[in-house]
């Protein structure tokens, strides 16, 4: 009876706990970005303040670094976390088709944005005309030229829908002036640097000396970095002479001190045209699905060409509006803290009511402990693997035998782990695996200690411990004897020592700090679970993904939610 009670203590204070946790929001939307860039990462911040705005929408990003086959993954996971709606900008036309349509045939609505997708399996549209722009920037080249030169094009990402479409109006644009030969069509992936080996490669070649010779007038990047790059290659191979009257041009038209705009105002670039970002009208769309409002399936932004003439002008609207928006991040920090004191006095409150029912846990568990109705697990510290307390020394006749004879000269087991309450003349019950191994030794009861140990040594001892281990963690193939030789010690010291202060096994320790160093990079990195498995030295990502859900109570996909 007095258990029961106690027991109905505990319920009542978890729910008084989450009485006051905070709500689930009421939307989760996946994004999935095909790459990441300085035009992405202004439509994220935008999507973040527009989640902001709305206040119950939980954004959920992934960037697949233009990798047809990581956005497929990252589609299928933001899919199986439970997310209710899915926004994706397309790698390629027909390869994430698969994905987007697994998504959509789950119930899932899915906004394609920016990038389209050979699937008819989508909610809605939204993004630019592709093919006007190119189209646009072909006549402005035209007119810029009089309608007589030589042009050279970088194209976009092969298979992507901006690098296709901008191409085909580009091209249509071009056939209305015969008298303007386009020398060469590059291929590009998007980024400076591929433009910029595109022109080299195509330079190094006897056709493209012959075209460069002839001289360059225009060069129409499917994206201002590409037209970037080819300028600083065209720059770097060819006599400054023949680049006089050579003009570049692009499309994205981003503010800011690297954007196309300021490259217009700079020269750089003699004209850009605008891809507007619009994350904020992204999530406005997404509620409007969510909550079955009305809304267009197709919906293009407006946009515009920037010259020398319009640019300055662009430019002060985005500065204007640049802090407008630094100001809304500011209110933003300001509620935070609000809505931070607010929950920090909420806490405060429940463990001042609860604290008599903490105490009433607290003899709970010693009594049923002593009692010998439970087992305590030692919990593992997530933050510091090694906040150790130590502990006294076993009392194990077998294990201080085996050091004895260790020390003594006599052959040490090869595999074998002391034992804690075995006669040394007994053979060893198992045998301790490779680091990485499923099995370990039986843990010892860190309240069977007896000796004294000195604070100091003990402390130098695990601040080396925890060096070697930090400096070998990748190494799937490290060995209990590595540790100990890196240790100077015999592979009996080394465990009977940190049995001794930890209550742990060389092996359990090394997998702990293992599991911990895993944690911490599926919170801070996007690496995907095998390759955080792999890089904290586990050899089967399913082994990582069982001995991590057995540590943390939770699988790695669950954390990455």
């Amino acid at each position: 009876m007095i258990a029961m009670k106690k027991l109905l203590y505990i319920i009542i204070l978890i729910e008084t706990i989450a009485a006051c946790t905070p709500s689930e929001k009421r939307f989760k939307i996946g994004v999935s970005q095909c790459s990441a860039d300085i035009w992405r990462e202004k439509q994220n911040a935008e999507l973040r303040m527009g989640a902001y705005i709305h206040g119950d929408v939980d954004v959920r990003f992934a960037a697949a670094y233009d990798s047809d086959e990581r956005q497929v993954q990252q589609i299928d996971s933001l899919v199986a976390t439970g997310i209710d709606l899915l926004i994706v900008a397309p790698n390629q036309v027909q390869t994430i088709s698969p994905a987007i349509d697994r998504a959509y045939d789950r119930g899932i609505p899915v906004i394609v944005f920016e990038r389209k997708t050979s699937s008819k399996k989508y909610t809605a549209y939204l993004g630019a005309d592709n093919y006007e722009m190119g189209r646009t920037m072909g006549e402005h080249i035209a007119h810029s030229l009089g309608g007589r030169g030589r042009v050279l094009e970088i194209h976009g990402l092969e298979g992507s829908s901006p690098a296709i479409e901008r191409h085909n109006g580009f091209a249509d644009a071009m056939k209305q002036y015969p008298d303007i030969q386009v020398v060469a069509t590059l291929q590009g992936d998007w980024t400076e640097h591929s433009a910029h080996e595109a022109v080299q490669q195509w330079l190094q070649s006897d056709a493209g000396r012959q075209q460069a010779s002839a001289g360059i007038d225009y060069v129409f990047g499917h994206n201002d970095r590409m037209a970037i790059g080819a300028r600083k290659a065209l720059e770097s191979l060819l006599p400054t002479a023949s680049l006089k009257a050579t003009r570049y041009c692009g499309i994205d038209g981003l503010p800011g001190p690297e954007g196309g705009i300021q490259q217009v105002i700079d020269s750089l670039l003699d004209a850009t045209y605008i891809y507007p970002t619009h994350g904020d009208r992204l999530i406005s769309l997404a509620v409007a699905i969510l909550e079955g409002r009305p809304y267009n399936k197709e919906e293009l932004f407006m946009s515009a060409l920037v010259t020398k003439s319009n640019a300055h002008v662009i430019k002060m609207q985005n500065e204007e509006v640049a802090e407008q928006t630094a100001y809304l991040d500011q209110l933003h920090m300001r509620a935070d803290n609000y809505l931070q004191e607010l929950n920090t006095q909420r806490i405060i409150i429940v463990l001042a009511c609860g604290a008599i029912v903490l105490l009433l846990v607290v003899f709970t568990l010693f009594y049923l402990y002593q009692r010998g109705k439970i087992t305590l697990r030692r919990q593992r510290v997530v933050s510091n693997l090694w906040n150790l307390e130590p502990q006294e020394p076993a009392e194990a006749a077998g294990e201080s035998t085996a050091v004895e004879a260790a020390s003594s000269g006599a052959a040490e087991p090869q595999s074998a782990e002391p034992q804690s309450a075995e006669p040394q003349s007994a053979e060893p019950q198992s045998v301790e695996p490779a680091v990485d191994d499923r099995a370990d030794a039986e843990p010892v009861d860190a309240d069977e200690a007896t000796a004294d140990i000195d604070s100091t040594t003990t402390s130098h001892f695990v601040a080396r411990f925890k060096e070697v281990v930090e400096s070998r963690l990748p190494d799937s193939e490290l060995s209990v004897e590595d540790l100990a030789a890196d240790m100077h010690l015999s592979r009996v010291q080394l465990y009977r020592k940190l049995k001794t202060i930890t209550g742990s096994s060389p092996v359990e320790l090394l997998r702990t700090a293992r599991l911990n160093r895993g944690y911490q990079l599926l919170l801070s990195t996007d690496k995907t679970i095998s390759e955080v498995a792999y890089a904290v030295g586990f050899t089967a990502p399913s082994y990582f993904t069982k001995c991590f859900k057995d540590e943390f109570g939770q699988s790695p996909t669950e954390l990455k939610q």
